[in-house]
């Protein structure tokens, strides 16, 4: 296990307990988990993403910040500056106003009301949509009879913050077939978002963009990976290899209540696949 999975891994040991923030399952048994960042400042970063609204979870190894619908993982490792894959995560947020009074410099799209971005201290960017302003929430789902949760986007919003999409640049060619194999692999729901193909799972919609850049893989950028909450892992794991997926990791139990796996999707997006983190 190399440096980052250590990391990685001793955090969710420690913490186990505080993660309830991650959304009910799919049928399937999959849902959000985490976005792990790999930083140079850890408390900048981590000031960042609680005063956006997070809850942290303090260690000496790393910190955690729960926020609605998916855990935001923190670690001081040297990390690449390299555009990849994944572009940027959204949330829902009852004011974008608040959000400015609470020191957040906001870059807004003059074409779309509603719609501002904010960078973490690391320069990942975070897109915000502000209830009642931004029209371009909304998810439609290619079946009358898809998972409930995918219905969340077409709600008012509850609260003041809440997950919304985490948006993947691919080739053109691959977009449509990206969106396809989150569907087959994790019973992701397909649809659109505004103009994106999506899949969407609890906790997160998954949005898939054309690109004509060179993008990376996630491992080693400062948003190193993408954590898929899934029960009964050692079974959906087989499952996996049956339809042909190979482990960068395989399944492995770290402690009784607590598994893990590690796999890279075709585009490079590392994938970390957990089981155990609402146990407690």
């Amino acid at each position: 296990m190399n440096r980052y999975r250590v990391v990685f891994v001793l955090n969710l040991l420690f913490f186990q307990a505080a993660f309830a923030q991650i959304a009910q399952p799919n049928a399937a048994g999959v849902s959000m988990g985490h976005l792990h960042y790999f930083v140079d400042d850890v408390e900048a970063n981590l000031d960042f993403w609680v005063a956006l609204g997070g809850t942290a979870v303090g260690s000496p190894i790393g910190e955690i910040v729960k926020m609605p619908g998916v855990l935001i993982l923190i670690s001081e490792i040297e990390s690449k500056s390299e555009s990849s894959v994944i572009d940027h995560v959204a949330f829902r947020v009852e004011s974008l106003d608040d959000v400015a009074a609470r020191g957040f410099e906001l870059e807004m799209v003059e074409a779309f009301p509603g719609i501002a971005s904010i960078y973490t201290p690391s320069g990942d960017r975070v897109e915000l949509f502000e209830e009642g302003t931004a029209t371009n929430v909304g998810f439609d789902a290619e079946s009358a009879t898809a998972e409930p949760s995918a219905g969340r986007h077409n709600r008012a919003l509850v609260g003041s913050l809440d997950s919304h999409h985490l948006h993947f640049y691919l080739p053109e060619d691959q977009v449509v077939a990206a969106r396809d194999w989150y569907v087959e692999q994790f019973a992701a729901v397909p649809g659109m978002r505004w103009r994106y193909d999506a899949a969407d799972l609890p906790g997160m919609n998954l949005n898939f963009s054309a690109t004509d850049s060179q993008l990376s893989q996630t491992s080693g950028q400062s948003v190193d990976h993408v954590g898929f909450e899934i029960q009964n892992l050692e079974a959906f794991c087989e499952s996996l290899e049956a339809a042909g997926i190979e482990f960068d990791q395989p399944f492995r139990r770290v402690s009784p209540t607590f598994a893990v796996a590690i796999l890279t999707d075709p585009w490079g997006t590392t994938l970390e696949l957990s089981e155990g983190l609402t146990e407690f």
